[in-house]
This record gives structure tokens, sequence and C-alpha cells, in this order.
């Protein structure tokens, strides 16, 4: 792989770490539903800037229920819940909940997909639970009002995402591009209605306003570029590690810019978890590394 590859795999975990940073930030003023509209509207209108300059037209004939369903589960509902989420959870722990995803996959890929619960698996999803119980359980979090609907909240955002994967797994092939672009118009759509319900509650500062933006442009729009830009060029295989660098800048960032505190049991629990998702995805860390090298 090369320095730029292994650069730009970086900046990828880097952003979307960041983006438990910005929820925090801006969620106070704005309230989930206002916040993660803001978010999407934001991140739907920097796509078509993009699909424009790249002479990429959006089709939406046949293809609006798909697009619908895909902003629904993998944008509108889990932004909805991480955002509700960060009024008690730190952005360190929203970050290692987010790296349990693959985790729920295998779950629902068990309960309802027939597939096979090998050993590995079953490890696998034992050192997830364990993780995500010694992450919140030993935090000071768990003695707040609501913070269990805040966990199960984070958790369920992270559900999300792993039947995301089954159903796009699963739903007619379209092009990685105008999936990114169509479900942020879908997601759009599913969100419209909650903030309406729910304006925002204060007057944004300058700091909040810019969170948003951050989240709407940077963390989802350019994210999105850059993902795909790394599928194309080292592969889905590779750019799967941005997965484990995740919760490392979701927690530095958390401790730096918050000064949210960074236990024995945040570090403990990031690990295995990690170490789970890696048994349900059967990545060899190892291995995953020397394939990203030899391609150099």
């Amino acid at each position: 792989m090369k320095l730029t590859d292994i650069g730009r795999l970086l900046l990828l975990a880097a952003i979307w770490g960041a983006s438990f940073l910005c929820i925090r930030v801006a969620v106070p003023a704005f309230g989930p539903g206002s916040l993660m509209t803001g978010r999407v509207g934001l991140a739907a209108l920097f796509l078509a800037i993009i699909g424009l300059l790249w002479q990429k037209r959006l089709i939406w004939r046949g293809k609006v229920r798909h697009f619908l369903l895909l902003g629904l589960i993998n944008s509108a509902l889990p932004f909805f819940l991480f955002a509700y989420a960060a009024h008690w959870l730190t952005a360190s722990v929203l970050s290692v909940l987010n790296a349990t995803a693959p985790i729920w996959g295998a779950v629902l890929g068990v309960l309802f997909f027939r597939q096979p619960l090998s050993a590995r698996l079953a490890f696998g999803l034992l050192l997830g639970v364990t993780g995500v119980g010694i992450l919140v359980g030993f935090d000071a979090v768990v003695l707040q009002p609501d913070a269990g609907l805040a966990i199960a909240a984070g958790a369920g955002a992270a559900c999300c995402y792993g039947l995301a994967t089954h159903y796009t797994r699963r739903a007619e092939a379209v092009e990685p591009f105008a999936n990114a672009h169509g479900s942020m118009w879908g997601a759009l759509l599913c969100l419209l209605p909650v903030a309406l319900l729910q304006p925002p509650v204060a007057e944004p500062t300058v700091w909040q306003a810019g969170a948003l933006l951050m989240l709407g442009v940077l963390c989802t729009g350019v994210a999105y570029l850059l993902y795909f830009a790394l599928v194309r060029d080292i592969g889905a295989t590779p750019t799967l590690t941005v997965t484990f660098l995740i919760p490392v800048f979701g927690v530095s960032w958390g401790a730096l810019f918050l000064g949210e505190t960074v236990g024995w049991h945040t570090l403990v629990g990031a690990l295995t978890v990690l170490t789970g998702t890696a048994l349900v995805t059967g990545v060899s860390l190892t291995k995953l590394w020397q394939q990203m090298y030899a391609k150099a």
C-alpha cells in the first residue's frame, strides 16, 4: 500500500471519529431531530454538487423505495439514535458502540438470515458484549438518569448499520456514489417530519453551528468520497481497517477537545470490542496489514 493510501485511511478514520465529537458539541442546541436533518441535508447538497462536477446524474426511476429504505436504516435512524445518546454518553463511548456494527450484523445473520453460528463467531459475539459491558459498566455515565435508554439507543444505532449491511448485500446492485447520494436524500425525507416536530431547542453558538456544518459536509459528504475512493484503490477488505481505527480517534478527540476521562475501562472495553469485531468479521489484522503492505 502506498503511503498516500495509508494517509487517506487514517484521515477517514479521523473524520468519522470526529463525527461523535461534533454531535456532542451541537446536540444541546439543535436537538437530535434538527441536528441530523441538517447533517443529511448538507451532505445531500454537497454530494449533488459533486455529482454535477463529475457529471454523475442521480437516477431515481425505479430506485425511490431503495433510496428511502437505505437512507432510513443506514443514515436517518442511526444518526438520530446516536444524537439522542450523545445527551448522556461521551464521544469515546459512542465511537466504541459504533464499532459493534459488525457484531450486530452477525447477530442478525444468525437470527434471521440462517448464518451458521461457528465457535469463532460465538466467541466474537461474547467478547463484543463483554467489551460493551466493561465500557459502560464502570463508567460514571450509568449513574445518570436515562443512561440506560442512551446506551440502548447507541447500541440500536450500531444495529441499524448491521441491518443495512444485510440489506445492501441482498438489494439490487447500485453504483456506490449513487447509493451514497440517493440515500442522503432518502434520509432527509425521513428526518424532515422529525425536525418539524422537534425544532432547535436553543440558539446555536458559532461553535455549534460549525459542528453541524462539519458533520454534514466533512463527516458525511467528504467521508463518503474518501471511503469509496479507498475501496476503489486498495479494495474493500483493507478499507475495513477503518472500523478498528475510528474508536482510536473518537476516544482521542473526546479527551483532547471535551476533556473526557479515558479510564482503564475505556481502553480495556474498546480493545475487547475490537477483538470481538475482528473475530466476527473473520479479519486477521496481521494478515490484513500484510496484504496492505504487499500492495505497496
